[in-house]
C-alpha cells in the first residue's frame, strides 16, 4: 500500500518523540542498593546492549576479515563491539550475501559500523565493479519496521531528510518459511549513510521487541 507522509514539518509532528528533559533533581546518595537505585532510573537506551545485521557479499566479507582476521579484530578491539559473520555458505534467504552481525553497547556498535563502511566504500572506490556501488542494507525485523516507517510515514520521512541518504524498506517476502526480517537499504555518501544508520539504530534501540542480541547472525538454519 502507498504511504502518504502528511503535509506537516516534522519538528511540529506529534509523531516527534519529546526530548528527555535533564534531571533537576540531586544525585541519589552512593549508599542506596542497587535494586532500589533501578528501579528509581529508567536505563538509558543507549546504556543497554543491541545489535544490527547487514548484509555484505563474499567478496566484501573477505576484506573485513582480512587476513587471518587481522582487520575484523583490528575493528573489534577499536570499538569495543562484536563483530561476527554468518559462514560463508549461509546466505541471507534470496541473495548471494552473507550476514555481519555487530552486538555492544550503542556507542560501541556505532563505532564498528563507522569502520565497517569506511572499509566497504574504500574498497568500492578501487573496483569498479557494479555491486560496489555504496549501498547499504540492514537485516530489521518485521515487528520493528512499523516504529521505522512510523505514522503515515512519517518517521522514515523525518530520518531521510535529516540524513540525506536513501532509506527504503524491502516488502516482506513470504517465500521463505520461517523469513521474519526485511531489507532496509540505506544509500549515499559516507556521512549520511552513517548518521541514517544512528537514527534507525537509535529507533530500534527504544523498540522494547527488537532483541539486544542474537545467538548467531544466521537464524534461519532449519
Amino acid at each position: 500500500q502507498k504511504m502518504e507522509a502528511p503535509g506537516s514539518p516534522y519538528a511540529s509532528s506529534p509523531e516527534s518523540a519529546p526530548k528527555r528533559a535533564p534531571r533537576s533533581s540531586p544525585p541519589p546518595p552512593q549508599d542506596r542498593p542497587d535494586a532500589d537505585h533501578d528501579a528509581a532510573e529508567p536505563e538509558d537506551d543507549k546504556e543497554k546492549p543491541t545489535h544490527l545485521r547487514f548484509l555484505v557479499s563474499n567478496t566484501a566479507a573477505g576484506c573485513i576479515i582480512g587476513k587471518g582476521g587481522s582487520t575484523i579484530n583490528d575493528f573489534q578491539s577499536q570499538s569495543g563491539a562484536r563483530i561476527q559473520l554468518s559462514r560463508s555458505h549461509e546466505f541471507f534467504p534470496g541473495t548471494n550475501d552473507r550476514i555481519i552481525m555487530v552486538s555492544g553497547l550503542f556507542d560501541e556498535v556505532v563505532k564498528a559500523m563507522e569502520l565497517v563502511l569506511e572499509k566497504l566504500l574504500s574498497e568500492g572506490e578501487e573496483s569498479n565493479e557494479a555491486e560496489a556501488r555504496p549501498k547499504f542494507r540492514l537485516v530489521v525485523p518485521n515487528s520493528s519496521c512499523g516504529g521505522i516507517i512510523g505514522k503515515g510515514g512519517a518517521t522514515i520521512k523525518s530520518f531521510i531528510e535529516d540524513s540525506h541518504a536513501g532509506i527504503k524498506i524491502s516488502p516482506q517476502d513470504n517465500n521463505f518459511v520461517g523469513l521474519h526480517d526485511r531489507l532496509v537499504t540505506i544509500t549515499g555518501p559516507l556521512n549520511s549513510q552513517m548518521r541514517a544508520i544512528h537514527l534507525i539504530l537509535s529507533k530500534l534501540s527504544e523498540d522494547v521487541h527488537y532483541p539486544p542480541n542474537l545467538s548467531s547472525p544466521f537464524p534461519y538454519a532449519g
